[in-house]
C-alpha cells in the first residue's frame, strides 16, 4: 500500500480522489437511470446536445454580444461542465447496469470528439468575432492538441500498446475550460471589464482569465500528445524485440529438433 502511494504521482493521486468523490455523487443517478431503463448511448447522445448547446451560446454572444460582456463565456463554461458530467455518466451506467458493448465504446469515443469540436468551434468563433486573435489561434492551436491526445491513444491501442500517459486528458481539459470560464464570466458581472497593462507587453484583461489558462490548455495538450506518441515509439519496439527473440527462439528450437538423431529399433521375433 504504501509503495503505491510514493510510486503514485500526486497528479494521479489527486484525479482518483476527484473520482470516487464524483461517482459517490452521481451513483444515485446512475441507479435511478437504470431503473427507468436509460442506456449509456443515450447519455453520450446528451452530452453531445449539450456540447452543441455550448457552441450555439457562444456564437449567439459573438454575434449579438458586445466585446465586454463575458456572461456567455460564463454560461458556456456552466453547460462544459455539466456535459462533462455526463461524460462520465455514460461509462458508468455502462459498467454498473453490465451495459458496456464494443459498439457502445466506439460510439462514446466518436461522439467525445463530435462534442470536442463543437465546444471548440464556439470558443474560436466567439473569439475571432469580438477581435481576441491571438486568443482565437490558441484556442485552435487546443483543438488540435486535444484531438491529437484521443487520436494517438486510440492508433496505439489498436497496435496493442497502452498509452493513457501524459497530464491533459479528456476530463482535465473539461475541467479547465469549464472552470476558466466560469470564472472569467463571474469576474467580470462582480467588478466589471477591467485591463491591466503588464511590463508595457501584454495586456490582461477580463477575457484573459479565460484564455490564459487556455493557452497553457494548448501548450500542454499538444505536449501530451507527443508524450504518447513518443511513448509509444518506445513500446511498438520492445514489442518488436520481444517478437523478433521469440522468432529466434522458434528457429533455434526448430533447428535443433532437426539435428536431433533419431534413433531406430530392431524388433526381432
Amino acid at each position: 500500500m504504501l509503495d503505491n502511494f510514493e510510486s503514485k504521482p500526486l497528479s494521479g493521486m489527486l484525479k482518483d480522489a476527484g473520482q470516487r468523490l464524483v461517482y459517490k455523487l452521481i451513483n444515485p443517478i446512475i441507479t435511478l437511470f437504470m431503473r427507468l431503463g436509460i442506456t449509456p448511448n443515450m447519455i453520450t447522445t446528451i452530452g453531445l446536445l449539450l456540447n452543441v448547446l455550448v457552441a450555439v451560446v457562444l456564437l449567439y454572444g459573438a454575434e449579438y454580444g458586445e466585446r465586454g460582456d463575458m456572461s456567455y463565456i460564463g454560461w458556456a463554461g456552466a453547460l462544459v461542465l455539466f456535459a462533462g458530467l455526463f461524460d462520465m455518466m455514460d461509462g458508468r451506467l455502462a459498467r454498473l447496469g453490465n451495459l458496456s458493448s464494443k459498439f457502445g465504446a466506439l460510439y462514446d469515443s466518436a461522439l467525445d470528439r463530435y462534442s470536442e469540436l463543437f465546444m471548440f468551434m464556439g470558443i474560436v468563433y466567439y473569439l475571432t468575432a469580438h477581435d481576441y486573435f491571438f486568443s482565437s489561434v490558441f484556442a485552435f492551436i487546443a483543438m488540435i492538441g486535444s484531438i491529437m491526445v484521443s487520436y494517438v491513444r486510440a492508433r496505439a491501442e489498436g497496435l496493442g500498446v497502452d498509452c493513457g500517459v501524459g497530464l491533459m486528458q479528456r476530463p482535465e481539459r473539461i475541467l479547465i475550460i469549464g472552470v476558466s470560464a466560469i470564472l472569467c464570466g463571474v469576474f467580470s458581472y462582480l467588478i466589471g471589464p477591467f485591463k491591466i497593462d503588464l511590463f508595457g507587453m501584454i495586456n490582461f484583461e477580463t477575457i484573459s482569465i479565460f484564455t490564459f489558462p487556455l493557452a497553457i490548455l494548448a501548450i500542454m495538450a499538444n505536449q501530451t500528445a507527443l508524450k504518447r506518441l513518443t511513448h509509444s515509439k518506445k513500446e511498438l519496439e520492445r514489442l518488436e524485440v520481444s517478437k523478433k527473440k521469440a522468432r529466434q527462439e522458434i528457429k533455434k528450437s526448430n533447428s535443433f529438433d532437426k539435428k536431433k538423431p533419431v534413433s531406430i529399433g530392431i524388433q526381432g521375433r
